[in-house]
């Protein structure tokens, strides 16, 4: 992301954007190249935010092809025209629907599936966020890019109903922030998306968020043998069956996992729109942090429950199994 100044026409148009995070934070995001697999509600809102702001480049996979179902989900870059969505992979509608947000951003679609992709593929981006797919591919990738001698950004993002959640990996992370009068530089280690879900839930203080335990028995469910999102109230009695054996498992309390909040996340399928414009608004956030180096970035799962209306951060790692705030 070094290199190149930015253009007399980005500074025109970033100007005020400038003024907030200064002109190096806005030469690294016009440098930026950006992948996002899987496109939904609210990485729809992510990808506009991110647009909006002056990315270099953003492309976007998901060969899904658009249905009816679709045009009633919160993805507002969908257009309502049946002539215009029938037949057309997602990516390729979203795609032309980001063009118009900011023409001076180059979004662009990539076929296939990300799971097939080899490491070199992700060596182009500097971001990488995933939505919409398996537990093992979340693995995967995140591995992928872990074994690049680049350091890649890499984020998942997953919205049921009226709740969600992030998942952040920065590896080795330096980046400044102003402390009194002086700017200081820090320095974060992030573990794997793998290694952070698999530290051991008696060693996790008892309050970490319910959400992050009742993600972990949906994402086990579901890779079961079910495509990501593809659960409804029939499955409830096999689910909380699953989090019982799970709980056994990890010698956890069972009402750490309310069958209440199990419940509303098989039942929901569908995102909630405000829900999808807070957790894609906090992940354009996190990500333009990660890019400009700039201000504490997010450590390393984040949730939020429209039912509170709380947003909680969780610091879950083998070093550091402590909840945040």
């Amino acid at each position: 992301m070094d290199g190149e100044e930015l253009t007399e026409q980005e500074t025109a148009l970033y100007d005020r954007q400038i003024r907030v995070w200064g002109a190096d934070a806005q030469r690294r995001l016009s440098k930026s190249h950006i992948l996002v697999c899987g496109v939904k509600g609210t990485v729809a809102e992510f990808c506009k935010n991110i647009v909006l702001a002056g990315v270099g480049s953003l492309t976007l996979v998901d060969d899904r092809v658009v249905t009816d179902e679709a045009l009633f989900s919160s993805n507002f870059l969908i257009p309502p025209d049946e002539n215009v969505y029938r037949g057309k992979m997602l990516a390729e509608l979203c795609c032309d629907s980001l063009k118009d947000f900011n023409p001076m951003v180059r979004v662009s679609v990539e076929k296939g599936d990300v799971s097939g992709f080899d490491g070199e593929f992700f060596n182009k981006y500097d971001v990488v966020v995933v939505s919409c797919c398996s537990l093992v591919t979340k693995k995967s990738v995140n591995e992928k890019c872990r074994k690049l001698s680049k350091h890649i950004a890499f984020y998942t993002v997953d919205c049921r109903d009226s709740s969600g959640e992030i998942f952040v990996d920065l590896q080795d992370h330096i980046y400044s922030k102003k402390k009194l009068e002086e700017t200081v530089e820090c320095k974060l280690q992030y573990p794997s998306f793998e290694e952070a879900i698999s530290v051991p839930w008696r060693a996790l203080p008892r309050r970490v968020s319910k959400l992050y335990f009742a993600m972990r028995v949906i994402e086990k469910f579901e890779a079961e043998g079910r495509h990501p999102g593809d659960v409804s109230i029939a499955d409830l009695p096999d689910v909380l069956r699953l989090k019982k054996e799970l709980c056994e498992a990890n010698s956890l309390n069972e009402s750490h996992i309310p069958d209440a909040l199990l419940e509303r996340l098989v039942t929901g399928t569908r995102e909630f729109p405000p829900v999808c414009a807070v957790i894609g608004g906090i992940l354009g956030q996190e990500v333009i942090k990660a890019i400009s180096g700039k201000g504490d970035p997010l450590k390393n799962f984040f949730f939020f429950d429209a039912v509170d209306g709380k947003g909680i951060i969780e610091d879950i790692s083998i070093s550091n199994p402590k909840s945040g705030s």
